[in-house]
């Protein structure tokens, strides 16, 4: 999702105090304005010593001589906790023992993700956004320490060294923590006066021996919202419709309220709530309800019903996304055209944790502890269904067990479940749990799509003209980002990856259909460039086999006014040993390269074939991520991403018949097994460029590289997903 493309980079932030740093730079690679606002810590210098003293928005540290740093993204897995901690201690020179990590609350005048406008982690922008922000922290909280340490030593503060937790003068030593009060006292320091280190000077920046700051996961001892537990608390489960759209007629609860531990039964906008003293009291309660459903407004297709309209609309006339030169001409006149048409199925996030959520209203108030991945949105989400002001709605963020978007779900529909259900139950905490099967038939969906690509070549075999059409949902349209990312009917989202295209096709077009259906869709990791640069690759791949030209060799023709893209991909081959190292009989190699979320990803892929099934065996990958804050995090989201579209490439797939969802748990949504995991190697192209997107650029290339790697031993042309043989 190309946030920047509809983002102006003179926005500036809104100055919440004196102490605000307006408009830090990001870098080129940014190519954005950042601002880091610093509350003053006032009477924090007179609380008692055992108190954390708080340098500004984002750094405290503690007599004891801990270092805390607030972390306005969702720890979810991904590392940001690591990432955004190394940023603040490079600058701060802090020991990296002494850093510790929380959730920064829900406050979007301090914490506002500066590339969405609000407070909120998705699109891969917690690095990107933050990494100016978190060094300018850090450097500033330096300052103030220098500054205290000046004053009490009576020296020149620019004689002074900090290095691992220490401030240093001659004879004189402190830790941060001795310095803490007296250096919480000291006014925060104008920007201009703060100089960040080069990339030469970085001590942590850049390295893969810091250990990770998201402790807990390896003893049980970390908190996810299941983990939750207050006194008095409650449970609480829903029954969903088994159609979208369809609403409660009417409902029989006889048999649930008899169970014992059953506190009540009760209608909500979702469906029908049970709460009970725990979730197996609830669950089998929910079995007994009787409940009959109005379907009159509900999605009644079948998946391939949808797909064949798809198929019929990507034959018409579409809105123009892009539009260079004149494509139909070219294409009309050439005596050589291309021309394919590919498939993609709805896919679920199926994320590790489902949904859950506990909330407790009191009144107009709201308490609510949960992996929160969109604050601002949930917080007004939560406030205007209680008709309050956001002040009263507080929010605890834990971690969360993955979310790959669903959790940052524009509706903010589980969370409004649990207010909902926590407002029959008032006073009291009530803990909602969705089931897999919950989030499999009930949840939200990577839209399906249709896209038919059009290519005239020239005689030399290389594409002069192309036209693209897609049909498919948009993720937008009427939530709050539809204003920002729709645009003259275009759903930017639906065409990313193909708009901006990388390759040299001087004359071409996108056009995209944008049909009304009633299955719920949302953002699923990668978001558009999920469908897209599978066609995009995939295609190319195909003419540069109708050529007769090396599939590498081709791209980089075509990429040759591209050095990005030319170095990332280069480099790839080089690692994988393209064109020069030999693979058994039955075996096939194959290619993709893609940029999205900033970064520049190159995968290639070695599959084994045996008859009608076949095998991936590795993948070689290089990215250009800008600066790698922490390598071994970058190369795990890498192998994440990798991991995560293989699951969508080989096996996954959401079908409805009659407009219900087929599949309901692991066992017919099979993501990716341990045992179906390839080797993979990830390289890393050195930069001094601003760092850009990780989490979710590893994910698009994976699917094409296979089917190209398919092609490659059949000679068959893949162009729909789950990839089959037969």
């Amino acid at each position: 999702m190309n946030i920047r493309r509809f983002l102006k980079t003179d926005t500036a932030v809104p100055d919440s105090s004196r102490r605000s740093f307006l408009k830090v730079s990001a870098g080129a690679s940014a190519g954005l304005m950042l601002g880091v606002s610093f509350s003053a810590p006032s009477a924090l210098a007179q609380q008692a010593s055992d108190a954390a003293l708080e340098m500004n928005a984002f750094v405290s540290i503690s007599p004891d001589n801990t270092v805390k740093v607030l972390i306005k993204h969702l720890e979810m897995g991904q590392g940001v906790y690591t990432g955004l901690a190394t940023c603040v201690a490079e600058e701060l020179d802090a020991d990296w023992s002494q850093v510790v990590c929380e959730h920064a609350p829900a406050d979007v005048s301090k914490y506002a993700n500066l590339l969405m406008g609000q407070q909120g982690t998705g699109g891969s922008t917690a690095i990107a956004n933050s990494f100016m922000q978190m060094r300018q922290a850090g450097a500033a909280a330096k300052a103030m320490l220098v500054a205290a340490a000046a004053a009490q030593w009576q020296v020149n503060a620019s004689e002074i060294t900090v290095s691992n937790g220490v401030v240093s003068h001659g004879n004189h030593s402190a830790t941060f923590g001795e310095l803490a009060v007296a250096a919480a006292q000291q006014p925060t320091p104008d920007r201009s006066s703060l100089t960040l280190k080069t990339p030469a000077e970085f001590k942590l920046i850049g390295q893969d021996n810091t250990l990770r700051k998201d402790v807990g996961k390896h003893n049980g001892t970390a908190i996810y919202t299941q983990d939750v537990k207050l006194p008095g608390m409650l449970t609480a489960v829903v029954a969903h419709p088994p159609r979208f759209g369809a609403k409660v007629r009417s409902f029989d609860a006889s048999a649930a309220l008899a169970r014992r531990g059953v506190q009540q039964v009760f209608e909500i906008d979702s469906g029908v709530a049970v709460v009970a003293s725990d979730y197996w009291t609830a669950i089998k309660a929910r079995e007994q309800l009787q409940i009959e459903w109005d379907a009159s407004e509900a999605e009644t297709r079948s998946s391939g019903d949808i797909l064949a309209q798809y198929r019929e609309l990507v034959e018409t006339p579409g809105a123009i996304a892009e539009a260079h030169g004149n494509p139909d001409s070219v294409l009309s006149a050439s005596s050589d055209v291309t021309e394919l048409m590919f498939e993609y199925p709805y896919l679920a996030h199926a994320q590790m944790e489902p949904m859950n959520c506990v909330a407790q209203v009191n009144g107009d108030s709201a308490e609510m502890w949960y992996g929160c991945q969109s604050p601002t949105s949930d917080k007004a989400a939560i406030a205007q269904l209680l008709g309050t002001s956001g002040d009263k709605v507080t929010i605890h963020t834990v971690f969360a067990g993955g979310g790959f978007g669903r959790r940052a779900n524009p509706a903010s529909d589980y969370v409004l479940e649990s207010v909902q259900i926590a407002r029959q139950v008032p006073n009291t905490p009530v803990k909602l749990v969705w089931s897999r099967e919950d989030d499999m038939q009930a949840g939200y969906y990577r839209p399906a799509y249709v896209h038919k690509l059009s290519a005239a070549l020239d005689a030399a075999g290389k594409p002069n003209a192309m036209k693209i059409r897609i049909a498919g949902q948009s993720i937008m349209a009427g939530t709050s980002m539809a204003a920002m990312m729709v645009r003259d009917g275009i759903d930017n989202t639906s065409v990313e990856g193909l708009t901006e295209f990388a390759y040299d096709v001087p004359e071409r077009q996108v056009e995209l259909h944008s049909p009304q259906v009633g299955v719920p869709v949302q953002w699923w990791r990668s978001v558009g460039h999920t469908h897209t640069a599978f066609s995009k690759e995939v295609f190319i791949d195909a003419l540069a086999r109708k050529a007769g030209a090396d599939p590498v060799a081709y791209r980089l023709e075509l990429l040759k006014n591209n050095p990005r893209e030319t170095a990332v991909l280069k480099l790839a081959a080089e690692k994988a040993g393209w064109g020069t190292t030999e693979l058994p009989e039955g075996w096939g190699r194959g290619v993709a390269v893609h940029t999205s979320f900033g970064s520049t990803v190159a995968e290639i892929v070695d599959v084994s074939v045996d008859g009608n099934n076949f095998k991936v065996e590795r993948v070689v990958a290089a990215i250009d991520c800008g600066i790698a804050v922490n390598p071994s995090i970058v190369k795990a989201q890498v192998e994440s991403a990798i991991a995560y579209g293989l699951s969508a490439a080989l096996a996954d797939e959401v079908t409805l018949t009659d407009g219900h969802v087929d599949q309901t748990n692991f066992h017919n949504y099979r993501v990716l097994r341990m045992n179906a995991m390839p080797e993979v190697e990830t390289h890393i192209v050195p930069s001094t460029n601003a760092p850009s997107g990780v989490g979710e650029p590893g994910t698009p290339p994976i699917a094409p590289a296979v089917a190209n790697a398919l092609a490659a031993v059949t000679g068959r042309t893949f162009t729909r997903l789950p990839l089959r043989l037969a």
